[in-house]
């Protein structure tokens, strides 16, 4: 079982996989004017939204196949021998699914720019006695074996095959993905398995009481592959794309966008949240939903509880009140008589949002739009404008979230706010507000979708 998971057993290479194909990789996808990538599903890869797919991956390869000139043509596998067979029998140009780059790999694959770094983590559920090594195991642990990470499976039965029938039990199984894995540590059919840190730190916005016993393996870089038995060409073409995103700052703005509010964890702050959203936020869901305008209720609802913990009579020492912790002359421009009243304050909460998301200069593009309207909500337009100002002074793209909330804590710093036009800000508390609303609006549609209430429409007194 311990050599099962190599690559070359994998995907059944032969002696003559150094053989080039005729055509020039990348002249062969210019002239058929598509882009073959194979993808694995899964929340930071490719997933079908309602809309269009979605996916860290999937983004970056978009963009790639624009770079190129020519359309992009995703093959959605749900395992990564597939993806394999599919690249080494060239039904697909690349694989763009996290593959993680090792020497040993090198033999078979061309791997291009690495773009981000993982571990894998052994996962408990919280509560239990936690395990700092595979010597402390005691329980069953369950791995899926057909992973972009497999090789942790070689690593693992290899330095630990004498204990499998002893303390411990160790399962492979390709009928579950890593997320079911997940579920059933939370759900104690198992007692561990093993995912990588970034799986990790999306599914724990759903799951807080999913803790971390050891890291398996140290970080190591991902990027994605081409096969040995094409020529460089479209490798080329890869390092000037990663090059071109790196310094124009896209490959950054992607990053933050889907992990840049959750590398960062608070296991209490989490599970009262969660706690708050089955017990409190059902009176209010109604006007939520009602008020919200253009935006997603449920961002909206995160808002609220940022501001107020969904309590109708918060008050801060700064004077503002409410549900949506509204200001006197707020509360008067949006005609909310009683900022106390938890309907009032929902509808001009949200009315003012919409209003300042309006404001926010047009050439700034979704999400960045939502999290630039937040900040302003915090510490108002004006102050997000000199951030914006000193990001741009310092050479950073002022249009971009994640240069901007770079820039925001400077607005507390004297050499920095004496020169701005609206003067010293707590910038730094409006990056926290923009990071935790971020954090609280994934839990909510984790947990919404998890259980749809489609007959909640009345709002309860």
């Amino acid at each position: 079982m311990k050599k099962v998971f190599q690559i070359a057993l994998i995907i059944g290479l032969t002696g003559g996989c150094q053989q080039q194909l005729p055509d020039a990789n990348l002249l062969h996808v210019s002239q058929q004017g598509v882009l073959k990538v194979g993808m694995q599903y899964g929340p930071t890869t490719y997933l079908n939204g309602a809309v269009e797919p979605l996916g860290y991956e999937y983004e970056m390869a978009r963009g790639f196949a624009d770079y190129l000139g020519v359309k992009l043509e995703v093959f959605p596998y749900y395992a990564s021998t597939s993806l394999l067979r599919a690249l080494d029998k060239g039904n697909i140009d690349l694989i763009a699914s996290n593959l993680t780059v090792t020497d040993a790999n090198r033999a078979y694959f061309k791997f291009g720019p690495a773009y981000q770094n993982v571990s894998e983590k052994l996962v408990f559920l919280q509560g239990n006695v936690r395990p700092r090594s595979f010597d402390d195991l005691a329980g069953t642990l369950v791995i899926a074996s057909d992973t972009s990470d497999s090789h942790v499976i070689s690593e693992v039965t290899q330095a630990y095959e004498n204990q499998l029938a002893a303390q411990w039990q160790f399962e492979l199984t390709d009928e579950q993905d890593e997320l079911e894995l997940l579920e059933n540590v939370v759900n104690g059919v198992i007692d561990y398995t093993i995912v990588d840190s970034n799986l990790l730190s999306l599914v724990r916005r759903k799951h807080p009481e999913l803790s971390v016993g050891f890291s398996v393996t140290e970080t190591h870089p991902i990027a994605w592959v081409t096969s040995v038995k094409t020529d460089d060409s479209l490798n080329g073409a890869l390092i000037e794309y990663f090059g071109n995103i790196k310094q124009n700052g896209q490959l950054a703005a992607l990053e933050d966008k889907y992990f840049g509010h959750v590398r960062q964890f608070n296991y209490v702050d989490t599970t009262l949240f969660l706690k708050a959203a089955k017990e409190v936020l059902p009176k209010y869901e109604a006007w939520f939903r009602q008020y919200a305008g253009d935006i997603d209720w449920r961002l909206l609802a995160a808002m609220s509880y940022q501001e107020s913990h969904w309590d109708p009579r918060a008050k801060s020492p700064t004077g503002v009140r409410g549900m949506m912790m509204l200001t006197l002359p707020t509360a008067r421009d949006w005609k909310v008589t009683s900022r106390l009243d938890p309907e009032q304050s929902i509808r001009g909460g949200s009315q003012y949002f919409n209003s300042l998301l309006s404001r926010i200069p047009d050439r700034i593009q979704y999400p960045d739009r939502l999290w630039f309207a937040l900040a302003a909500y915090n510490i108002g337009l004006g102050h997000l404008e000199d951030a914006r100002v000193l990001t741009e002074r310092q050479g950073a793209n002022p249009d971009l979230w994640v240069d901007v909330k770079k820039h925001l804590p400077l607005l507390r710093q004297k050499r920095y706010y004496k020169t701005t036009r609206y003067g010293y800000a707590r910038g730094h508390e409006a990056l926290n507000y923009v990071t935790n609303i971020r954090r609280y609006y994934d839990s909510l549609v984790y947990y919404y979708d998890e259980h749809p209430d489609p007959a909640n429409t009345e709002v309860s007194e």
